[in-house]
């Protein structure tokens, strides 16, 4: 009985390693963490100022799916930001220009709504809005007379989950858990200001 025993005991430690690798892939796979990434963005000239195209890829993971689709809203800022770098000095500021957006899922019309100031859309899926969220079309951010001529600009743009917004219990969650983190991640580029002629 005992070699039995023994025997039984040395094929479990074998493959105790395995087990332990397989469960620590399950859970990190279940711990599925959300990211905001830039693919790209402009600024454009245009007669009455420069305006702002950009496009993001949003995955808010599992469990913040999970919480909009349980009625629970959800708060994007967009912040674009434009400075003037000088050699010899901290950059100078030039415009800063933010957005607010709320995701919100209505059980009772089974759509996804989204709010920008008084404009509200209407969506059947997440995806379709998360789509329109992470587009960006010629958002006016600057007034033409702002840059200078053949100047070098810096300029940076990021789409980011507003945690202050999430309701408290959601809030304290955030801090530790993983699966309710949004990693927002600033895409930043070099513009220079085309010459106009007088």
């Amino acid at each position: 009985m005992t070699a039995f025993i023994t025997r039984c005991c040395r094929k479990l430690e074998a493959g105790l390693p395995k087990l332990v690798l397989a469960l620590l892939l399950l859970a990190a796979a279940a711990v599925h963490a959300g990211s905001i990434e830039p693919k790209r963005a402009t600024l454009t000239p245009g007669e009455d100022g420069y305006t702002l195209s950009a496009e993001f890829a949003l995955d808010l993971g599992n469990r913040l799916e999970d919480a909009v689709a349980r009625g629970v809203p959800l708060y994007f800022n967009l912040e674009f930001v434009l400075e003037r770098s000088r050699k010899y000095w901290v950059n100078e500021h030039v415009t800063t220009r933010s957005l607010g957006y709320r995701l919100a899922y209505s059980s009772l019309t089974r759509q996804y709504r989204l709010t920008t100031g008084n404009l509200h859309q209407n969506f059947g899926s997440l995806e379709e809005a998360l789509r329109v969220v992470g587009r960006i079309a010629a958002l006016p951010v600057l007034e033409k007379d702002a840059l200078k001529n053949g100047e070098s600009y810096e300029a940076a743009v990021r789409l980011a989950l507003d945690r202050s917004q999430l309701p408290k219990p959601f809030q304290v969650d955030a801090i530790t858990d993983r699966a309710l983190q949004v990693e927002a991640k600033v895409l930043r580029w070099q513009f220079v200001a085309p010459v106009v002629a007088p």
